[in-house]
């Protein structure tokens, strides 16, 4: 693994790691496949993880290493829900909808409680991570943000960009500078996702019931 973290070229002064970049380009085109609806969305999205986390943990960013151990663990529960929830769409694929309200509620309650808990966890043993509060942020909203991809909510964009916003600078200052122009990447994509699933929610009609496969 040693080849993975070595430095593969610099960058506008930034030295770009293989493992960080190889991981990042293997998770854009798993969230390209997200935009598509497509279940090899959840395989690359795994694989991704599992790259990432051999940069993260290497640099002692125990936070953003244990994300991806989360990432790999929602992938696998991402291709199960999508795999049971094939065919609902009119055209054979995953249906996509917005969350109920309480949905919402819960989701937003999950990331504020689990962010004060990671982070409590972190600035109680500051070994797990140097910069607890940012690590436990992403590290949370990425599991909020995998599990409403699961679900087909269309939310799921949106907490992708408030994950970003912060995963951004994080990821320049911890010398992860591929991770950080990637993440620009990934904002750009993001919004083209949230807007092609916000019309197809729009087309398929009124939302699920909540409590029924999405």
């Amino acid at each position: 693994m040693n080849w993975l973290n070595s430095e593969a070229f610099t960058l506008f002064g930034q030295h770009i790691k293989w493992s960080d970049m190889i991981g990042n380009v293997i998770g854009l085109i798993g969230l390209a496949f997200g935009w598509r609806r497509s279940l090899w969305s959840w395989p690359v999205q795994f694989l991704s993880g599992l790259v990432l986390f051999a940069a993260f943990a290497t640099a002692h960013l125990s936070g953003s290493a244990g994300k991806q151990v989360v990432v790999m663990v929602v992938a696998v529960y991402g291709w199960w829900r999508w795999n049971r929830g094939r065919g609902q769409a009119d055209d054979g694929h995953i249906a996509v909808r917005f969350a109920t309200w309480r949905e919402r509620g819960i989701l937003v309650g999950a990331a504020a409680v689990g962010t004060l808990a990671v982070a409590g966890l972190f600035t109680a043993y500051p070994s797990l991570s140097w910069d607890p509060w940012p690590d436990a942020y992403i590290f949370v909203g990425t599991i909020v943000a995998m599990y409403a991809q699961a679900r087909g909510m269309v939310e799921f964009w949106l907490a992708w960009l408030l994950v970003d916003a912060v995963g951004v600078p994080l990821n320049f200052a911890n010398g992860f500078a591929f991770s950080g122009f990637v993440y620009v990447i990934y904002g750009a994509l993001v919004l083209w996702g949230l807007r092609d699933w916000w019309l197809r929610s729009r087309r398929s009609g009124q939302p699920l019931l909540e409590g029924a496969a999405a």
